[in-house]
């Protein structure tokens, strides 16, 4: 029974309950009531989605170390941490999703409500936390983290975290007409007219379609880095099975879409693009060294896949509209990474944050993660110093 898999918390305010779930079966059981506090969170990303995150665990988590806290008003949802406990060497609470997920957050009810439950959430995270420290990464600016970060009472910091990189959602030809010079804008056309004249034809997949499409991208994504470095954790069976195991469900709700490319009847490409009410963001494709055979240009080819889910009333290459019912969304994102390829469609440059939450008991474990944060950094950029001097043929930087 659900009072069993739930520990309650002492409440912070008379008409909301905050519990803490540490039983991976009922976190199976919240996906309802998940998924109707993640529509009424403006927010979320779908990293936050209950499919994502319950599959991820799955995967990735360790037995007896979940931690969710959650708060209730009455019989709704209104906020929700997913959290897993970690030894670093020291206790800390950590986001669900880890290093596969370019987002972390917590979700908390847009409205009247929204202020009460962080200040609830706030104070069940306290209570969760106990010897720990709480280590929230990747949190967008503007995610719901901020408003636990306002209310918490104790030692707390803020730091930088991984650079995005984002383009505004426009449609293709806004795309081009961003690039710097008219020839660059030609030399994007032309590629486009290649990709037109070679056949390459495109399909969002059916719901029912999505897991072996989803082989088929992890097969093609093999391919293409052959003999090349790789993000290897893409090649492991335990990634596989998280990824085939959520985004069916993700597709079903509107929180992904899957696109196939066809060029001479054979699938030459397979896309993942993950969609929120206020994102869209290519996560992951598989392309076979064929179409660069082929003379075309796959990275436009995904960014005018990609960009058909920001308008409104987008085609998704099948005739009809995108996996999240073509609404319009406001960012495209290239996600995590400054790769200089993404550079060439100038986008804006986001700095996730990472938010530190401390009891007093906990404050010099969060000051050892702040210096071990700064001698990292100051790590990073000598080591860019270094070898921008050893590119330059060794002079002064």
């Amino acid at each position: 029974m659900r009072a069993a898999a739930l520990r309650t918390e002492p409440r912070t305010q008379p008409e909301l309950r905050t519990e803490l779930c540490t039983d991976e079966g009922e976190f199976g059981r919240l996906a309802g009531e998940w998924g109707a506090l993640y529509r009424r969170c403006g927010t979320a990303t779908p990293f936050q989605t209950h499919a994502w995150l319950h599959s991820w665990w799955l995967s990735y988590g360790t037995p007896g170390r979940l931690r969710l806290v959650l708060v209730h008003d009455g019989g709704d949802l209104v906020a929700a941490a997913p959290l897993m406990l970690v030894r670093q060497p020291w206790p800390v609470l950590v986001p669900l999703g880890g290093a596969i997920s370019d987002f972390g957050d917590v979700l908390i009810e847009d409205g009247e409500r929204g202020d009460r439950a962080a200040a609830a959430l706030a104070d069940g995270l306290a209570a969760a936390a106990r010897t720990a420290l709480i280590d929230f990464r990747e949190v967008r600016p503007g995610g719901a983290v901020e408003r636990v970060y306002a209310r918490w009472r104790g030692p707390r910091r803020q730091v930088p975290d991984s650079l995005c990189l984002e383009l505004p959602a426009v449609p293709m030809d806004d795309l081009i007409g961003r690039l710097a010079t008219a020839k660059a804008q030609q030399r994007v056309r032309a590629k486009l007219r290649k990709l037109a004249s070679l056949g390459v034809e495109r399909r969002a997949v059916r719901p029912d379609e999505v897991d072996a499409a989803l082989r088929r991208l992890l097969e093609l994504h093999r391919l293409q880095w052959q003999g090349r470095k790789v993000t290897a954790e893409h090649l492991q069976d335990r990634f596989a099975e998280h990824l085939i195991r959520s985004v069916g469900p993700m597709v079903r709700a509107g929180d992904a879409v899957v696109t196939e490319f066809r060029l001479d009847g054979a699938v030459v490409a397979v896309d993942l693009t993950l969609l929120s009410e206020r994102f869209t963001g290519g996560y992951l494709y598989g392309a076979h060294p064929r179409l660069r055979e082929r003379k075309a240009d796959v990275a436009t080819m995904l960014l005018h896949a990609c960009a058909q889910h920001t308008a409104p009333g987008g085609d998704d290459g099948a005739g009809g509209g995108s996996g999240a019912g073509g609404g319009g969304r406001r960012v495209l994102s290239l996600l995590r990474g400054n790769e200089p390829y993404k550079h060439h469609w100038r986008p804006q440059p986001v700095v996730n944050q990472r938010f530190l939450l401390a009891r007093r008991r906990t404050a010099p474990l969060m000051s050892a993660t702040v210096c071990d944060v700064a001698a990292r950094s100051g790590g990073k950029k000598l080591l860019d110093r270094f070898l921008g001097r050893r590119e330059r043929g060794g002079g002064r930087p």
